[in-house]
């Protein structure tokens, strides 16, 4: 998180000052996109699918660890669909973006994902429904809408607004998982 509004930082603080894409390109290679020199988004189209790419990692990695350390077939089937559907997303952003010259490498929060391969059972399942189900997706939820309403690049704004309702019921169902996990301790 820290990382991804420190990026976000950056490129308004780039953009404010005029330094220009060569310096963003070093703040890409860093978040693991190749360099933009050819590219035809803007720097802050650019941003937003750093910062999707990111969000799709990390919930396809916690979602993986949940198969395994949770031992509620809820939160399985929830995570089950969000390999599935994140893998989906991010394929589609993926071929979108390469054609349009830009290549993001998406890491997972590692932070957040090392966290979860730690806990087990109950504790695994309150922190990976709140934390990746119910956070993360609002987060998502919040950075689709901005690119689907004010994003440079048409197209992008398009595949935005077209994978927002899949994130948003990915959230109310976490929600709910998340109200039935409390309702049930």
């Amino acid at each position: 998180m820290k990382f991804r509004y420190s990026l976000q930082v950056s490129a308004a603080a780039l953009a404010a000052f005029g330094l220009g894409v060569a310096a963003l390109d070093t703040a890409c290679a860093q978040a693991g996109a190749a360099p933009s020199r050819d590219t035809k988004l803007s720097p802050a189209d650019r941003q937003f699918v750093l910062e999707a790419s990111k969000s799709d990692a990390t919930e396809i990695a916690a979602s993986k660890i949940a198969l395994k350390n949770s031992h509620d077939p809820r939160v399985k089937k929830f995570a089950q669909q969000m390999i599935e559907d994140h893998t989906k997303l991010s394929r589609g952003m993926a071929a979108l973006v390469s054609k349009k010259g830009f290549t993001p490498t998406p890491s997972a929060d590692s932070a957040l994902v090392g966290k979860l391969r730690t806990l087990k059972g109950t504790a695994f399942d309150q922190a990976y429904v709140e934390q990746v189900g119910v956070q993360a997706h609002q987060r998502a939820v919040d950075l689709f809408q901005q690119q689907s309403e004010s994003g440079a690049d048409a197209q992008l704004n398009a595949a935005a607004k077209e994978a927002l309702p899949i994130i948003e019921h990915h959230l109310a169902i976490a929600q709910q998982l998340a109200g039935q996990m409390k309702g049930s301790s």
